[in-house]
């Protein structure tokens, strides 16, 4: 379990690097075995502009533990809305290393559709 957390970890750094040079603000996702994350964070300045998660009171009320595919895709439409009101329309998606499947792929297409562009 530790390798595979420490691949995850590498492959994470290696997407950073590469996102880094965009100057866009990233959407960084984190699930866990019970939630999921999602951050949305200006590298230049190092700090959170914006977050939404599933431990949140009003998403926990609708869709109970964060552990599935609607609570992700709840999410990303959460910080797609606290995004745009701030005034952030573009963004680059930062999977921290998980496979773009299941509750990341859910969270990033309802980003989309919540208006986020990446």
């Amino acid at each position: 379990m530790k390798d595979k957390n420490i691949a995850r970890l590498r492959r994470a750094r290696k997407t950073r690097i590469r996102i880094a040079g965009q100057g866009k603000p990233r959407l960084c996702v984190f699930r866990s075995g019970r939630h999921i994350y999602a951050q949305i964070i200006d590298d230049a300045k190092g700090r959170v502009l914006t977050q939404a998660s599933s431990v949140e009171k009003e998403t926990r009320s609708v869709h109970g533990l964060g552990n599935d595919v609607a609570a992700a895709a709840a999410i990303g439409e959460r910080v797609a809305q606290k995004a745009l009101a701030i005034g952030i329309k573009e963004v680059a998606f930062d999977r921290s290393g998980y496979r773009y499947h299941g509750r990341v792929k859910a969270l990033a297409e309802a980003a989309r559709e919540g208006g986020l562009s990446f």
